[in-house]
């Protein structure tokens, strides 16, 4: 059995606290997210493929894991889950959208999110007990929140359709796209720290954005400037810690994601510049 549990708390805080809302905001307010976790399949190993299906409301949308200067970043907490051993997400590749020329990256309409959940204990259902917080946008944007608490316990062993599709519709792997070089050159800014990654493999396909991600717990990160000379894609962030203190950035944790007018690419890891 499966319950779900919608929290607009901050939501509405929001709305207490403003005037004059657009009408859009006020009429999809009170449900612009429904959620539902697919139970999928069991796999050799012994996990199960499964996903999380978010359907939004017309004209709201959602964000991606790295969802830019205008977005808010989604977060999963697990602890109350049980036998849990693991949860691998795999993110579809986003769209990019641009209001008031601040740039997010995310969802709209509906979008599935498969995982693979690992059972701490092998042989023994997983109850996928988890809070999953969340930015929403339509005129406004906010914070929002869903708590799930299923079991999963299907006896499927044929993969679910809609997982299967998700799974097929995320980046091009490095190898997939024929990416010949990435390296990243670091260089010390009066803040912090600026990146410039240049990725040599084919042009994707029309206004190329490139999402610069570093594995670095607390960096704010700015929206890369992207450039293409040839083969070899160039996109530069500058990154400053929250505490303002000085950190470390790992090329082997750098996450380079390539969104193009045909296909993404996903590159993990570069060398030095």
């Amino acid at each position: 059995m499966t319950y779900f549990y919608r929290s607009l708390a901050a939501a509405t805080a929001a709305l207490l606290t403003s005037t004059a809302l657009p009408a859009i905001a006020q009429d999809h307010f009170d449900d612009p997210v429904e959620f539902e976790v697919l139970q999928g399949w069991e796999l050799p190993d012994g996990s199960r493929a499964a996903a999380l299906r978010l359907t939004l409301e017309p004209g709201w949308k959602t964000y991606w894991r790295a969802p830019g200067d205008a977005g808010i970043p989604p977060h999963f907490d697990w602890s109350l889950a049980r036998n849990l051993g693991d949860v691998d997400i795999t993110w579809p590749t986003p769209s990019i959208y641009v209001d008031n020329g601040l740039r997010s990256i995310g969802y709209s309409g509906q979008v599935v999110i498969p995982m693979r959940v690992t059972p701490a204990q092998s042989g023994k259902d997983v109850r996928l007990r988890a809070t999953m917080s969340l930015g929403i946008c339509s005129d406004i944007c906010v914070p929002y929140q869903i708590e799930l608490d299923t079991v999963l316990d299907a006896p499927d062993t044929s993969p679910t359709p809609a997982i299967v599709a998700a799974m097929a519709d995320v980046p091009f792997s490095a190898r997939e796209a024929d990416v010949r070089a990435a390296t990243c050159t670091l260089r010390p800014t009066d803040q912090g720290m600026q990146i410039e990654a240049r990725v040599t493999l084919p042009h994707t396909g029309g206004t190329e954005v490139a999402v610069i991600e570093t594995g670095t717990q607390g960096l704010w990160i700015s929206e890369a400037r992207t450039s293409r000379q040839g083969d070899t894609l160039t996109a530069t962030s500058d990154m400053v810690h929250f505490s303002g203190e000085a950190f470390a950035i790992n090329r082997s944790d750098v996450r380079i994601t390539i969104l193009g007018g045909d296909y993404a690419v996903d590159v993990q890891g570069c060398t030095a510049g």
